[in-house]
């Protein structure tokens, strides 16, 4: 059979890997392609990474970047975009967790003979480190934090404040810095997705080295990029100015949406919240009058424009 291509996200390396042939479909109903690795539809992108889609072949990212079963580690070559998949390997191992053949993670640990696949291998307490050689550990090799953390009562996540763990675990993961912060393992892998590796620290003592160290240790995924707040287009919604008419009535002939530059259908925002808008002849306002307020600025219950003296033409605040 023909080597497939299959297309990566950017900050991915070529990597040559087992993959199992896909199953048979009926062509009268349309499921959600299954990854060639773990044989899952799952598209939960805190948990499988990107889905990768080429030629129907569909391969979760994080099964990818996952050592293969007696395999070095994959080695990256520069400037890579693609990885070669191949079509099977005449030994296809079976996963010790789900019994399933086509287990492509293989424990580290020594002498250990434990394969499985990813997904199953994080619901069984199994850790994948995304750094360095991404070596994965069973659940009785895998790294442990061995500190006595600092307890004031019932402690609780320091993200998502429901109750954790009495010690640290597999789930229950403690800030080796300041040794007060405590996390559930799927709250601060959401916040490293988000966070990055630019901004990604302890949320309590801000401490950044010791803890993005530890937490990579642990297992915890951190892509190298910038947060997601500062990716372009994050903050499209916060410049995007307010454009219609919320009059209970609208009179304008061209909608709520008409917005002139001068006249009656001129488009009024109100100068506190700048979340309301009318236009001058649906709200009673006439050509002298250059600033507005809604209902609820200019006093609960009221519902009047509050007008000002600012001149018709003045638009230093819009």
């Amino acid at each position: 059979d023909p080597t497939l291509q299959i297309q990566l996200p950017h900050h991915l390396c070529a990597r040559s890997i087992p993959v199992l042939p896909a199953p048979r479909r009926d062509s009268a109903v349309s499921l959600p392609a299954a990854c060639a690795l773990c044989r899952r539809a799952d598209s939960d992108s805190e948990l499988f990474g990107q889905t990768c889609h080429q030629d129907g072949l569909c391969v979760h990212e994080n099964c990818l970047v996952s050592p293969g079963a007696g395999r070095r580690p994959w080695r990256c070559r520069p400037r890579a975009r693609t990885a070669a998949l191949a079509p099977a390997v005449p030994r296809q191992r079976t996963c010790c967790i789900c019994r399933r053949r086509g287990a492509s993670v293989a424990c580290q640990g020594r002498r250990c003979p434990r394969n499985f696949h990813f997904p199953c291998g994080g619901e069984r307490g199994c850790v994948s480190q995304f750094f360095g050689e991404f070596k994965s550990f069973c659940w009785q090799h895998r790294p442990v934090q061995r500190l006595r953390a600092l307890r004031r009562g019932r402690s609780r996540c320091l993200i998502c404040q429901e109750p954790v763990a009495g010690r640290p675990r597999f789930g229950t993961l403690v800030c080796p810095a300041c040794r007060s912060a405590w996390f559930h393992r799927a709250c601060i892998q959401g916040q490293a997705l988000r966070s990055a590796l630019h901004h990604f620290r302890c949320p309590l003592c801000q401490d950044t080295d010791t803890f993005q160290a530890e937490m990579f240790r642990l297992g915890i995924q951190i892509p190298d990029r910038d947060a997601a707040w500062e990716l372009e287009g994050a903050f499209d919604d916060h410049y995007r100015r307010h454009s219609s008419c919320d009059a209970a009535r609208c009179l304008c002939p061209g909608g709520r949406q008409q917005a002139d530059d001068e006249g009656p259908w001129r488009l009024l925002l109100c100068n506190s919240c700048g979340s309301r808008g009318t236009h001058r002849e649906c709200g009673g306002l006439g050509e002298e009058v250059g600033s507005w307020e809604c209902g609820d600025c200019a006093g609960a219950g009221t519902g009047d424009p509050l007008l000002t003296s600012r001149p018709a033409g003045c638009s230093c605040c819009w």
